[in-house]
């Protein structure tokens, strides 16, 4: 029997429900001849609200399945668990691992003009300090003021529309502002569906989206290692660990997707 390139390996995406979906986007655009397996972990929303340990072992699960589904990497387009549990796990698998804070963060700091940084993220996110870590590694100068938000995650994975936008928005972004940071990171993948919300008190471009980043470098690693995929096709294949129409539904938020997602109970 032949034996397959790995180059034809697949690439799994990850996160807590379809906020991961914006760097799916970016990817299946600028790397169209890949195999990628998106896995939505939507019974265990929201990931900001929970512990370290809790993380861990969900993570780890998510991973033993990217493992099972033979994949040449893994991206990790959440950043609540590139926060917490990235460095726990890091050494664990065969696959290469792409965290979103760790990369975003050395990307953004090649710009050495920037001396005040904002991050707007989950609660987890925050408490890890991770944004801030990263940041200050490459910069050691770099002033980062990191809020937590959360309150965003629910409105955006349940499309909540009657809230109250000077509790949900407002508040949050008053203090990233008394900050007068140069650039705002939307540390968290589902906070770019409230941009629109957000110009309303700042300039759109105040703001850092991170999946465009994030996806260049991926391609840009994989074509260092030569693994990029020179099959002339795409497949995706969507999973969900609970609620696969409700899923589909709300993917609509940010990519639009043809089949219902299968349904894998880790």
């Amino acid at each position: 029997m032949e034996s397959r390139n790995i180059k034809d390996y697949g690439i799994g995406v990850m996160d807590s429900g379809v906020g991961g979906l914006t760097v799916l986007k970016q990817l299946k655009t600028i790397c169209p001849n890949e195999h990628y397996l998106y896995f939505g972990d939507t019974k265990n929303l929201p990931y900001g609200e929970k512990s370290k340990n809790e993380l861990i072992k969900i993570a780890a699960k998510v991973f033993d399945f990217f493992q099972q589904q033979d994949v040449k990497a893994v991206v990790m387009a959440c950043n609540t668990t590139s926060a917490t549990v990235y460095d726990e796990l890091k050494n664990d698998y065969d696959f290469k691992i792409y965290p979103i804070i760790q990369v975003v963060s050395k990307v953004i700091t090649k710009d050495k003009s920037l001396c005040r940084i904002g991050v707007m993220a989950t609660q987890a996110t925050v408490k890890s300090g991770k944004y801030k870590t990263e940041l200050q590694k490459y910069n050691p100068n770099l002033q980062v003021y990191e809020q937590a938000c959360p309150l965003w995650v629910p409105v955006v994975e349940h499309k909540i529309t009657n809230y109250d936008e000077k509790e949900v928005i407002e508040s949050y972004l008053t203090n990233v502002l008394s900050f007068k940071p140069q650039k705002i990171i939307l540390g968290c993948t589902h906070y770019p569906y409230l941009l629109n919300k957000l110009s309303k008190y700042a300039d759109k471009n105040l703001f850092i989206n991170p999946a465009s980043i994030f996806a260049q470098y991926i391609k840009d690693d994989l074509q260092k290692h030569n693994l990029l995929s020179e099959k002339n096709e795409q497949h995706i294949e969507y999973y969900a660990s609970s609620n696969p129409e409700e899923f589909k539904e709300n993917a609509e938020l940010f990519l639009k997707i043809e089949t219902l997602p299968e349904l894998i109970e880790l």
